[in-house]
């Protein structure tokens, strides 16, 4: 089989962490959405490592490593291109392995039902605006005080690590790991994230289909992608997807640098 033909770009971020410089290789046909998701991931992980450093330099020490699945029990969200890659991943495990998974989900699914969350969730994908702050942190703190673990974890480890949510990548802590443990009442301090790959990725999918902005529970995301398959099968040519990607991705940073010189100016006055 024939490879399909691709364009290389090489790109430049500057982000409030430093300066992203990277290349991808864009297909010159048609794509679908979820072609753009390991590169928003890859993206968001080189701004992360810039992150990461200056934090490490400025002496602090990262608390996360293998084993350490407290974050595993918090409601993930995920953008829509997010959900159809994790539906896509999902179908391609082997057999036995994708029935291990299926029964995680239901019987999450069936707790989710007996505490009433499951109805939130599926209203939160279907709503026609954006949650409120507000709301989401309601259902936030409802699900994580259920202390359910991901239906991907096995053994306290992440069984889809290299595919793993962007939320997921850009959860990273500084403070003792202990505290990890309760992160409603305990203080937790984070590594910002330059790039959060799900909010770009679904101002992406809203740019693109003009609908709203939908960030997908993780719990009900290979149900709400077996429902809308058909908007799976939409694609677009491959360097207007990543011209897309990019500028949803200049503009979150410009609101981020915006929103840090403010504070600074509140801080110094």
């Amino acid at each position: 089989m024939i490879p399909p033909a691709t364009e290389r770009f090489e790109i430049a971020l500057n982000t409030f962490a430093g300066q992203i410089t990277t290349s991808v290789e864009v297909p010159t046909g048609f794509v679908p959405v979820t072609s753009i998701v390991p590169f928003m991931r890859h993206l968001g992980e080189e701004a992360q490592a810039l992150e990461v450093k200056r934090s490490v330099d400025s002496g602090k020490t990262l608390s996360c490593g293998k084993g350490c699945a407290a974050c595993c029990r918090m409601l993930v969200p995920l953008s829509v291109p997010e959900t159809f890659a994790l539906r896509e991943w999902v179908h391609a495990l082997p057999t036995e392995q994708q029935a291990r998974v299926s029964a995680r989900f239901a019987e999450l699914k069936a707790q989710l039902l007996a505490q009433g969350l499951w109805r939130q969730f599926s209203e939160l994908c279907d709503a026609r605006e954006a949650p409120t702050d507000d709301a989401l942190e309601g259902v936030n703190r409802d699900y994580y005080a259920l202390r359910m673990p991901c239906p991907f974890l096995e053994e306290e480890v992440c069984t889809m690590y290299d595919e793993r949510p962007s939320a997921c990548r850009e959860l990273l802590v500084t403070s003792p790991a202990e505290h990890c443990e309760d992160l409603i009442h305990n203080p937790v301090a984070s590594i910002p994230a330059p790039v959060r790959g799900s909010t770009v990725m679904g101002l992406l999918w809203q740019e693109l289909t003009q609908s709203p902005i939908r960030l997908i529970p993780l719990p009900i995301a290979l149900e709400w992608a077996e429902r809308h398959e058909h908007d799976n099968g939409r694609r677009w040519k491959g360097a207007e997807l990543l011209d897309h990607a990019l500028d949803k991705t200049w503009r979150f940073l410009s609101s981020s640098s915006q929103g840090d010189s403010k504070n600074a100016e509140a801080d110094g006055s």
